[in-house]
């Protein structure tokens, strides 16, 4: 019931805080009916998963939830988000923290929450920095797509494609996968203060590794959230035109029983 008060607290604060750019809008951009139940249908959905999936007890925020919904239907929309598998990495803490979640969005689940390394040029404990550029070395922040997986020097890995031009379009061509590290772990925290880093790439904890690349490969999404002082925007992050792909997504799943 706490859980249920806070998050319908949040989204009063969210639609008063819409109303002043509602009413100083010129009429052409005042939402119609249909778009205004899309909206709520949409808040209530990210509301549910929130809930649902008990990520206030993991420390995740509802707004980086909400910024991998947007993208992820938008991105669905476009037919390039292939499976109902969503997964998050917030830069904005500490590596000490569990900063990674891979979410089940068809079943409202949790499936992982555990360690993620970012780029060595990034920052120490904290990520700072971000970059697109080869030869970096820094974490690129952004919306991703999963690819194939392959055997590396780092063991089972997965590709990613790079979605946002700006900031993560080169991932391929740095080698920007997913992969396990003896560096991303507790041991390595308890004698360092912080995770190893890597190269740019997400890397995990050698133990959890393989199974989250067998659960999230072929397909699915990736969003990596910066800290505020990262100047980071982006089209995947349009509410309006994730919409329709939403919508549909809530009708399919009605229509099937889910």
């Amino acid at each position: 019931m706490k859980l249920f008060r806070s998050c319908l607290a949040w989204l009063l604060l969210l639609s008063a805080g819409l109303r002043p750019a509602l009413a100083a809008a010129p009429p052409a951009q005042v939402p119609t009916a249909s778009q205004t139940v899309a909206v709520a249908a949409f808040e209530q959905f990210l509301v549910r998963t929130y809930a649902g999936a008990r990520l206030a007890q993991t420390g995740m925020s509802v707004q980086v939830l909400r910024n991998a919904l947007i993208g992820y239907f938008n991105l669905r929309g476009r037919g390039l988000a292939k499976r109902p598998v969503l997964t998050v990495i917030d830069f904005s803490r500490p590596s000490r923290q569990n900063r990674l979640w891979v979410i089940d969005l068809s079943r409202t689940r949790l499936l992982y929450h555990t360690l993620v390394a970012h780029g060595k040029n990034s920052g120490g404990d904290l990520a700072q920095t971000f970059s697109n550029r080869e030869g970096s070395e820094m974490s690129s922040l952004g919306f991703y797509v999963t690819g194939d997986t392959y055997q590396g020097k780092h063991g089972l890995s997965l590709k990613l494609q790079g979605l946002d031009a700006r900031y993560n379009s080169h991932a391929a061509e740095r080698a920007v996968v997913v992969h396990g590290a003896d560096y991303v772990g507790e041991e390595f925290i308890r004698q360092n203060g912080r995770l190893g880093r890597s190269q740019g790439c997400p890397a995990l904890p050698p133990a959890q590794s393989a199974g989250i690349i067998k659960t999230i490969k072929s397909g699915s999404v990736l969003y990596v959230q910066g800290p505020s002082t990262a100047a980071y925007a982006s089209d995947w992050l349009n509410l309006n035109a994730a919409l329709p792909a939403f919508m549909r997504t809530m009708d399919v799943a009605s229509s099937t029983g889910q």
